[in-house]
Parts: C-alpha cells; sequence; structure tokens
C-alpha cells in the first residue's frame, strides 16, 4: 500500500446546508500525488448496498497539504445505522495504488436529502494549503504549466506511450526546455531514472516555477538529471534509454534536426520507444510569433522584411511562459531558425532511420482559407496543427 497519501478520521455525518455528508480529512505526505479520488461503500442495517466505487470528480494533482473531504449522501438512503469504508487512491508508477483505507459507522435520523441516486464529493484545501482553485488543472490550456506538466506529460505517457513499462526504465528528454514536462513524465512513470537535456539550460529556473505553482522543492526527485547538453552530440553510450522523448523542440535545433534523430536512435535501445512532437512550419501558428500578428498564416503570405518590421515594432500581446518573457531579438531569431517540417517529410525521416510507427494522433484546423499567397502550399501542410507520435526502434540488436 502506497503511504503518499493518509485518511484522518474520524469521518463523521454533518448537516451542511440541509444536506447528509459524510465528512473527514485527507492527508497528502508526497510532494505531488496525480489523479487522486476517494471510494465510499455504505451498507444499511438491511445489507442494502448504498453505494459502491464511486470516485471524486476529476482531480488532476494535490500537492502536499491536508483537504477537506465531503461525501453528500443520496436521497435514497432513509434513516438508520450504516456502516461505510472509505478509500483513498491515485495514480503512481502507471498504476492504481490504494493510498489508505478507513472504516466506521453512522446514523441517519432521517433522509440524506441529497438529490439523484449518487453520491457527490467536494475536497477543500485546510489552511495554510493553497486552495484546490489555484492549481495549475485548475486554469487549463491557457496556463504555461498545465499545458506542461499537465496535459504535455500525461499525453506522452499515457496517450502516445500507452502506459508502456519501458517508462519505468531510462528515460531522455531531448530538448528539454524548462523541464515542465520532464519532471511530469518523471512523476508519472516512476522511471528508474530521467535525463533531461537542453544547451539553453531553462530548467534552472524549475524550482523558481514550481514555487510559483504551489510544488513543494522536493517535488524534483533525486533519479531526475538536468543537462545543458547538444541533442547533435549525446554524450551517452549506444541501447541507453528504454524511452527518448522530444516535445516542440525538433523545429527549434539550429541547422536541422536529422543529426539528432540519428543521436536518438543511437542511445535508444533495440525495440526501445521514441515519442516525439514535431511544431509544424507551414500551419497557422507554425511561426511562433502569435504574440505579434494574429494574421493567418502571415509567415507565408509576408516577406521576410514585413515579418521583421511586425515583430520589432508591433506591440506584443505576451503569453504566459511561466515567468519568462522573450525579447523580439530573441523571437526573430528563433523564427528564422525554425526547421520547415512537414508530416509527410517527416514520416519519411522517420521511416528511413528504421523508427516504427506505432502511435500517431494528429489535430486540424477548423477550416483553411486560402488566399493567392498560400495557394501554392499543399492542403494538409495548412490544415495540420499539430502531430503526435510514438515509434519502435527496430534497430538491430548487437
Amino acid at each position: 500500500m502506497s503511504h503518499a497519501m493518509k485518511l484522518e478520521g474520524p469521518f463523521a455525518i454533518e448537516d451542511a446546508a440541509g444536506r447528509a455528508a459524510l465528512c473527514g480529512r485527507l492527508r497528502v505526505e508526497a510532494p505531488v500525488v496525480f489523479l487522486p479520488g476517494l471510494r465510499l461503500r455504505v451498507e444499511g442495517e438491511g445489507g442494502t448496498l448504498a453505494a459502491d466505487s464511486v470516485d471524486t470528480h476529476h482531480l488532476g494533482w494535490l500537492p502536499r497539504g491536508s483537504y477537506r473531504v465531503r461525501a453528500f449522501l443520496p436521497g435514497t438512503l432513509g434513516a438508520g445505522a450504516y456502516r461505510f469504508s472509505v478509500e483513498a487512491h491515485h495514480r503512481e508508477a502507471l498504476a492504481d495504488a490504494t493510498a489508505a483505507r478507513l472504516e466506521g459507522g453512522f446514523s441517519l435520523a432521517g433522509t440524506a436529502a441529497a438529490p439523484g441516486d449518487a453520491i457527490a464529493w467536494t475536497v477543500e484545501t485546510v489552511a495554510p494549503g493553497v486552495a484546490v482553485e489555484n492549481l495549475s488543472w485548475k486554469r487549463g490550456h491557457a496556463d504555461w504549466f498545465f499545458r506542461h506538466f499537465d496535459h504535455a506529460s500525461a499525453t506522452a505517457v499515457s496517450y502516445l506511450l500507452a502506459d508502456s513499462p519501458k517508462l519505468k526504465g531510462r528515460i531522455l528528454d531531448v530538448g528539454c526546455g524548462d523541464g515542465i514536462t520532464a519532471l511530469g513524465v518523471a512523476l508519472r512513470t516512476g522511471c528508474e531514472e530521467l535525463v533531461a537535456i537542453d544547451p539553453f539550460r531553462g530548467f534552472d529556473r524549475l524550482p523558481e516555477i514550481l514555487a510559483a505553482n504551489h510544488l513543494p522543492a522536493d517535488t524534483i526527485p533525486k533519479r531526475v538529471r538536468f543537462l545543458g547538453e547538444d541533442a547533435n552530440f549525446l554524450p551517452f553510450a549506444d541501447d541507453s534509454f528504454d524511452v527518448v522523448i522530444s516535445w516542440a523542440a525538433v523545429e527549434h535545433f539550429a541547422g536541422g534536426y536529422l543529426q539528432a534523430l540519428r543521436e536518438m536512435k543511437r542511445v535508444l535501445k533495440p525495440d526501445g520507444l521514441l515519442f516525439i512532437h514535431p511544431g509544424l512550419y507551414y500551419c497557422n501558428a507554425g511561426h511562433h510569433l502569435a504574440e505579434y500578428c494574429a494574421e493567418p498564416f502571415f509567415h507565408l503570405r509576408k516577406t521576410r522584411e514585413q515579418i521583421r518590421e511586425i515583430v520589432f515594432t508591433a506591440k506584443a500581446n505576451y503569453e504566459d511562459r511561466a515567468g519568462e518573457t522573450p525579447t523580439p531579438a530573441q523571437h526573430w531569431q528563433w523564427f528564422n531558425e525554425l526547421n520547415p517540417i512537414t508530416v509527410t517529410r517527416f514520416e519519411q525521416e522517420l521511416r528511413a532511420l528504421e523508427f516504427e510507427p506505432w502511435r500517431v494522433a494528429i489535430r486540424t484546423e477548423g477550416m483553411v482559407e486560402y488566399t493567392p499567397e498560400t495557394l501554392a502550399f499543399p492542403m494538409q501542410d495548412l490544415a495540420i496543427n499539430e502531430i503526435y507520435v510514438s515509434c519502435i526502434n527496430r534497430k538491430k540488436r548487437k
């Protein structure tokens, strides 16, 4: 049984706005737990089962702290004595883990008076902890930390890599940026080791970013290492890793990315897994300059001189980047370094390196309206916004 969470009794019946609720506390002992939930089983005097395996509303994750939980009981419960068991669970090392269990009894003088046939849960933070409403998974995709710690890591681990047992081994993150996604992957998988590299060392800010998002400093486990290495010259032996991931990075590798793909293949074990999410240059957001101009496909419709003028003169509507604000000069440099990746070409390159496609997910534009300047571009290049790919490394065993 996991010791990441514990239930703090007693759980007792309270009257909450005229509704009977079974109330108690949940204590998170680990720095963070993913997808925490509660199950409640209630049996009456006649052996009637009132509820079984009822989960809380979706909780993305909870940081270390104490939480008040209420289970509003359904109106189908009448007066009488009842026995109950409460079970706390969460997601740990790619599997559901039961963290704690507590049993007890209660009596009702009348009906529970809650509408519906299901138990309704609420979870509230106990002071001085951070309110649940202020956590990233409550803010959604507009929030940088959510997009990387919650969405990106879960997309790579569970959606594209299907919670593969290989994720429990050694993982390499190539082009990790500020390290948020790499940390999310490590925490979700419980991997033996995760090494994350980026020559620009944005990960040096990770402790500051975690503090701003209500996670304690010890959230970064010792099995995670961040190195300022170049993807083109990975300082690791052949067949060193079980999984290699790269999220929204290869489009930024100055001078191209084929050498980096070759290096990823070299350090990845035979039949190891590759997850890669490349930025697509010809899509509407492929320029990475949306903060300066909202005109559709303006990077394909305007000259370089016109684009440069926009970047250096327009009033930027900067997006959230977990506290980082790049300058127009940096944006202009990054734009000029972008690799013009297309889905067709990228697939050909992966197959040529004997990466066998396993899973692929594609997100498309709702509608593309051609203009004279974009008529020469293939439909799929303009219409495909994002591609997520997982592959099996089919290289010969030594």
